[in-house]
């Protein structure tokens, strides 16, 4: 089964949406959310909820928790909703940052080549190496009405569902 750690800020809205839109479109895969600068045992908000609920999926049991070396080691795959969380990892993490790359260079970027093992596919990426861009961010709704949450959560629906049959 292959692992996969989704990572926010807070692990409060993205990381969280990311993480039960993956859960929903593939079961079979270990999927974890964590925060880089979070509060460990927050629920998620109001407004996470509504916009998980305009897309059909929920996180009933969800509690924040701040990404930690053990999750990073046991990730095949560790997707970061923003560069500020790959450059995170690059400097807190620096031995799994090869392996952490943003949801939307993975969308652009990753094999269609199921017969690879994601592993190797997400090496391919070279993410370590890599320079990060603006385009990469999918913007933080923290702070905004709800609207601006189902705005995010319909982002990563789209996303994701053009991720998911890679992984």
């Amino acid at each position: 089964m292959s692992s996969i750690l989704v990572i926010c800020t807070g692990n409060a809205a993205r990381s969280v949406m990311v993480g039960a839109i993956v859960n929903d479109r593939r079961p079979d895969l270990d999927v974890v959310t964590a925060g880089t600068l979070t509060m460990d045992g927050q629920p998620i908000s109001w407004r996470t909820r509504e916009a998980l609920r305009r897309i059909d999926l929920n996180a009933p049991n969800h509690l924040s928790k701040q990404m930690q070396q053990h999750h990073g080691d046991e990730a095949q795959l560790i997707i970061a909703l923003a560069p500020e969380h790959v450059e995170w990892v690059r400097r807190n993490l620096p031995h799994v940052a090869h392996k952490t790359v943003t949801l939307k260079r993975l969308v652009r970027h990753l094999s269609h080549d199921r017969h690879t093992p994601l592993p190797e596919r997400v090496a391919a990426l070279r993410a370590h190496e890599v320079e990060l861009e603006p385009w990469e961010e999918v913007v933080d709704p923290g702070g905004g009405e709800v609207e601006v949450f189902i705005d995010c959560a319909i982002e990563v629906v789209a996303l994701c569902d053009e991720l998911c049959p890679r992984l």
